[in-house]
């Protein structure tokens, strides 16, 4: 069946962030007297922004609030993407390609402003209906609170959604929405096969991304 619509992650879908997220963290976190260590981002991949900058003040040790952590982090990641967004090749293409045929979100662990920040400096804010970040719902990924809060805004049923993730938590997040999947794994992160068993389509890049994927081939109707 063909999707009603279509739901992108931001960090590593559509923007090649995991590895800036790392080195602005881990510098405030040295920075404050915390700690780091191998993996330490891996375990907040997927956090909402209560849940990582918490983790940074309890478990590293980082001696600001965790209100205070977030606000570093956010502006330093705005102030980034203002000069240069780290868009992925083809990405913005891709967005505008499957908006000319379906209502898309955005559903990302990223801050709010991060987001906008963002989806602005790469000039396709404008091809979202709805853009939700996880600190506006209970639950981090691999909880699938913030795919249904997406979907609830386009006023699509979550089954009726196609979601396009890199990371396990995510790809976790969007099947238990009950949403069919297109994996884009990560080479940095790369998910664990038993998250990538989840998707439906799997590819190896956004650019590679059509509304073609996502149509039954009775549906396509004549070249």
């Amino acid at each position: 069946m063909e999707p009603a619509a279509v739901i992108f992650d931001l960090d590593g879908v559509l923007i090649d962030s995991e590895s800036l997220w790392d080195r602005v963290r881990e510098a405030l976190a040295r920075e404050h007297g915390g700690t780091w260590y191998d993996g330490v981002h891996r375990a907040m991949m997927g956090m909402n922004s209560a849940e990582w900058s918490g983790y940074m003040h309890d478990e590293l040790g980082v001696r600001l609030s965790p209100a205070e952590i977030l606000d570093h982090v956010s502006e330093a990641l705005i102030e980034r993407y203002r000069v240069d967004v780290p868009s992925l090749p083809g990405a913005a293409a891709a967005v505008r390609r499957m908006g000319r045929r379906w209502p898309l979100a955005v559903a990302s662990s990223s801050p709010l402003r991060v987001i906008e920040a963002a989806l602005a400096a790469m000039d396709i804010r404008g091809e979202f209906a709805a853009v939700v970040s996880s600190e506006s719902v209970p639950r981090g990924k691999p909880a699938p609170d913030v795919f249904l809060e997406a979907a609830a805004r386009l006023q699509v049923e979550p089954a009726c959604c196609a979601a396009i993730e890199d990371s396990a938590g995510g790809i976790r997040a969007a099947a238990a929405a009950g949403m069919r999947v297109v994996a884009i794994p990560n080479p940095d992160y790369r998910p664990d096969p038993d998250a990538i068993g989840h998707a439906a389509v799997l590819l190896d890049a956004i650019a590679g991304l059509t509304p073609e994927l996502l149509t039954p081939r009775d549906e396509r109707g004549a070249p």
